[in-house]
């Protein structure tokens, strides 16, 4: 959908490395602003061109007419990170899907999403709502962001534009964060299996990212990473599976190491 879309630009813009970007929207004319390689025109008989007039059932139907293409290009994937804005009518009713058709093909699937402003009135929430419960019983791991959150960190000289790409920094940062983990040499190795076996089949999830330098920055960075502002108010208590990745420098020490993991440990 248009914000999934957006995202995707924001993303390629930053230069995310180690993923394949494809884009499927209802609507033409967003698909021809895509800076992605691969688009997916979904549901030309049902819409002919024109977007899902924020009607889910509109976008469920013109993903599932696309079924086929959705799926060719999720072939060979281990993982599939599933982004749209919810309460808009393409990305509420295809999401849950791609999700499906994701997850009966045994991918590793993770959906990040966005609710919309409360501006945006009632009954686009109810939509995004509706269209969240759905989308989670199809995925292994769901985040939300609440784009009313962004009024956290916004000030009144953050324009419109710059708010959204705050958002899409959130999903930028997780992804980033995750095929980092797998991509790039660590002390302590992850790969791909830790990594499912802690997403698959998990539910609601939170993440965060911070980063920090000088005195003190081990503990800064766990403290800016636990404190994200724009993520649902999910909490991390009780949380059964926690991935931590520490990224420094080669005078990055044992006790800094320790210092941060203990931090974030303390808040499950």
């Amino acid at each position: 959908g248009g914000g999934g879309g957006n995202a995707v630009n924001n993303m390629i813009n930053a230069g995310l490395q180690g993923v394949d970007f494809v884009v499927a929207n209802t609507d033409a004319q967003a698909l021809a602003m895509s800076k992605a390689e691969r688009v997916i025109q979904l549901g030309a008989a049902v819409t002919e061109g024109l977007g899902a007039g924020a009607l889910p059932e509109v976008g469920q139907a013109a993903a599932e007419e696309c079924i086929d293409e959705i799926i060719d290009h999720l072939a060979d994937s281990h993982m599939v990170f599933i982004t749209a804005g919810m309460g808009g009518g393409t990305g509420t009713g295809a999401a849950p899907v791609v999700a499906r058709a994701a997850r009966e093909k045994g991918i590793l699937t993770v959906g990040v999403v966005t609710k919309p402003f409360q501006f945006e009135g009632a009954r686009r929430m109810k939509t995004a709502e509706a269209g969240i419960e759905e989308l989670q019983k199809s995925v292994d791991t769901l985040i939300v962001i609440p784009n009313q959150n962004l009024f956290r960190i916004a000030n009144d000289k953050t324009t419109f534009a710059d708010a959204f790409a705050m958002a899409d920094q959130v999903l930028y940062s997780g992804v980033a964060s995750i095929t980092d983990l797998m991509i790039k040499e660590g002390l302590i190795n992850l790969d791909f299996a830790d990594v499912r076996s802690v997403m698959h089949e998990m539910g609601r999830a939170m993440m965060g990212t911070g980063e920090a330098s000088g005195e003190g920055r081990a503990l800064a960075a766990a403290e800016a990473a636990i404190a994200n502002p724009l993520l649902d108010d999910t909490s991390m208590r009780g949380a059964r599976g926690l991935l931590i990745s520490i990224t420094g420098g080669r005078d990055m020490t044992l006790f800094e190491v320790d210092e941060a993991a203990n931090r974030i440990r303390e808040e499950v």
